[in-house]
């Protein structure tokens, strides 16, 4: 049996929903507190034992590179002025094996995913995206990404993460339809669905953005029609493989992180806030004044 060694994160989306911020700015480069969104992620695969990661990007990325790159005159004036502490803080983001590759046209996550068959080649793989991440506030928390190479390991399987949600939002996700109750958190599954009406939903197990697929997925993907919003869905295809081969999913049961619109993104600005060292007792504080303002407010109504 291969082991899952390659990660690939898609990053060619334009980010239209953070705009003006992201006119010329990476979506994936916003900080949360004081670090970009796409480096929780690469600590997430790095954590769970991934040893080559591909960012599949498109124009106006080139932040993200050199987010990863060495910047010597930067290393160098923290090193002259013993700012250890902070040069810590940027050697941290170098040297990791990174590789990068641009989507040439958004044609959708299956079309992004595609772009990097000759990187994988005959090997299981894991995606992961950057709009959600996972207990970044619980250190302790097994990354998600290791419980899907836990579970290849016994199934040899692909498997794909999923969380309850609120049925009504069911229409922005993936939905899963199981084949009965699952054992430990792991569903067979009898069907995957791409954004379907709430109506028609088969189930509330949204797909959240970790997947760990087997090569076999990129034959399906370059011979795939495009489904929602006349894109190359990766749910579509993954619909297929479980028709061919077994696909699982994996129940996370941990705290899952949306930051692809604002409110998302700035409840997970707080809750990592109330966690950092430098910023956390402020906040408190702040939080708590706020609170009480509020209040006050609200009862003179």
């Amino acid at each position: 049996m291969k082991r899952v060694r390659k990660a690939i994160i898609p990053a060619a989306g334009l980010g239209t929903r953070f705009l003006p911020a992201t006119k010329a700015l990476a979506k994936e480069m916003l900080p949360i507190v004081d670090k970009p969104t796409i480096q929780f992620i690469v600590e997430e695969a790095l954590k769970s034992g991934i040893e080559d990661i591909l960012v599949v990007t498109g124009k106006s990325k080139r932040s993200i590179e050199d987010h990863f790159d060495s910047n010597f005159e930067l290393e160098h004036n923290l090193k002259e002025k013993g700012k250890n502490d902070l040069l810590r803080l940027v050697d941290e983001t170098t040297g990791i094996r990174l590789h990068f590759i641009r989507q040439s046209h958004p044609r959708g996550l299956g079309d992004a995913v595609l772009q990097a068959k000759a990187f994988v080649g005959n090997e299981p793989f894991v995606v992961m995206l950057g709009d959600d991440l996972m207990d970044i506030t619980d250190s302790k928390a097994l990354p998600l990404t290791k419980q899907l190479m836990n579970d290849y390991e016994k199934t040899h399987a692909s498997t794909i993460a999923v969380m309850p949600v609120p049925h009504e939002e069911v229409s922005a996700y993936g939905v899963i339809a199981p084949q009965g109750a699952g054992v430990n958190g792991l569903y067979s599954v009898d069907t995957f669905v791409e954004k379907p009406a709430p109506e028609d939903a088969p189930s509330n197990l949204a797909i959240i953005g970790r997947y760990l697929l087997t090569p076999e997925i990129f034959d399906i993907l370059e011979n795939l029609e495009p489904g929602a919003g006349n894109e190359i869905q990766l749910t579509d295809a993954i619909d297929k493989l479980n028709k061919t081969q077994r696909v699982f999913a994996r129940e996370f049961k941990g705290n899952r992180y949306d930051v692809g619109d604002k409110f998302g993104f700035m409840k997970t600005s707080i809750d990592y806030a109330l966690q950092h060292p430098q910023v956390k007792d402020d906040l408190k504080d702040y939080i708590i004044a706020l609170g009480q303002e509020l209040e006050k407010k609200s009862s003179k109504k």
